[in-house]
């Protein structure tokens, strides 16, 4: 199974789903199509009996050539009996293209402004933000205003435009000559930040690169031996530090070791912080700070990973986290859950940061680069 297949099987638990929704909006509004009149067959018209020819009178006969006829006799018809109905010839069956055309065609509605409106507000409600939603059902509605379209036009037409919104975010994460290159990963609590560390970790051990993983998550013990479980699985070193111990700290001494070691990789986990947190926010500034005194191109990657399930709020987070940290990428996990995933396609249109990942289970494959057109056809239900 491709991963955008597993993607579009497990996108929209909930019952909300966008696809469905289209679906809805068609049918509410759909037009009545007049069924198809046959033209009813002719019946035969019986032909007139031919009239006898006139026979031409003779003149007057005369008395003599008049002779006494005699009595015919009585003649007793037989009645003709009725004759059989003959077999109507059965009609014939229609051929293959016959019956395609013959069947009930999809139900259509015209493209108008209460469609518009419609479509709008499914957009919203699928997290995609009321800004973006304008732009994408006026962009579906130009040059096709009023023209009669079914579910499946309107979903190509929809999973056309996020396409498009899409295709210039869709990029993987750069690599460096630089070593190590160091990617600090980013985002609130319960994003799956450690997650995503350890299935990238895991996934650039298998293309060859040497990864080192600092555990900067030093308030949560359980985050650490996460780490470490994921760390075990690919092969992968996890430097660790006591529990409560300054992370920015952690993040030098971490470099220090990975550059004495000639790793490519040096993947920094940090503590989960909400962007509200000013003092948070604050510790994680310090720890870039920190990064670049070491090397001052440091972080090369700022990956923030979001939780689909937080809907609009995944704006603010981007918002906060680009301020204080620099971000360069993203990643969105939890796609397999009551996500309604259109909130990806507002971060991409209202900020433009390249998304380079995203996840849907917890398994090591569950983790892949970001297919645009693959993912516009999974969120509309688009074939």
């Amino acid at each position: 199974m491709s991963f955008f297949k597993k993607l579009k099987d497990r996108m929209f638990k909930s019952s909300s789903k966008l696809d469905e929704g289209l679906d809805a909006i068609i049918e509410e509004g759909a037009v009545e199509e007049e069924d198809q009149v046959e033209e009813p067959t002719p019946e035969p018209v019986a032909e007139p009996e031919p009239s006898p020819a006139p026979i031409a009178e003779d003149p007057a006969p005369r008395q003599a050539d008049v002779m006494p006829m005699p009595e015919p006799e009585p003649v007793v018809k037989t009645p003709t009996p009725a004759p059989a109905p003959q077999p109507q010839p059965a009609a014939a069956k229609p051929g293959l293209l016959g019956r395609i055309m013959g069947r009930s065609s999809a139900p259509r509605r015209a493209l108008d402004d209460d469609m518009l409106e419609e479509l709008e507000e499914l957009l919203i409600t699928a997290d995609m933000g009321v800004e973006t939603a304008m732009r994408v059902t006026a962009n579906m509605a130009e040059g096709r205003f009023g023209k009669l379209m079914t579910a499946a036009d309107i979903k190509a037409l929809l999973a056309q435009e996020i396409g498009r919104i899409m295709e210039p975010v869709a990029k993987p994460m750069p690599i460096y000559p630089k070593k190590p290159q160091v990617v600090l990963v980013v985002g609130v609590n319960g994003s799956g930040k450690t997650t995503t560390i350890g299935k990238l970790a895991s996934q650039f051990k298998a293309a060859g690169k040497s990864v080192v993983i600092a555990a900067g998550d030093t308030f949560r013990a359980a985050a650490v031996e996460q780490l470490q479980v994921w760390g075990d699985r690919a092969g992968v070193p996890v430097l660790t530090a006591p529990e409560g111990s300054d992370p920015a700290a952690l993040a030098f001494d971490a470099m220090t070791k990975a550059e004495a070691e000639g790793a490519d990789l040096l993947m920094i986990d940090t503590a989960g912080r909400l962007q509200n947190r000013a003092d948070l926010m604050e510790e994680l500034a310090k720890i870039v700070r920190v990064i670049r005194k070491k090397d001052p191109d440091a972080p090369h990657n700022t990956l923030l990973v979001l939780d689909a399930t937080t809907g609009q709020n995944a704006l603010s987070q981007v918002e906060t986290f680009q301020k204080m940290a620099d971000v360069s990428g993203l990643v969105m996990t939890k796609l397999d859950g009551t996500a309604k995933g259109g909130v990806l396609v507002a971060l991409a249109d209202k900020f433009g940061l390249p998304i380079h990942a995203i996840g849907v289970g917890e398994q090591i494959d569950d983790l892949a680069p970001f297919d645009p057109e693959e993912f516009a056809k999974a969120l509309t239900g688009a074939e």
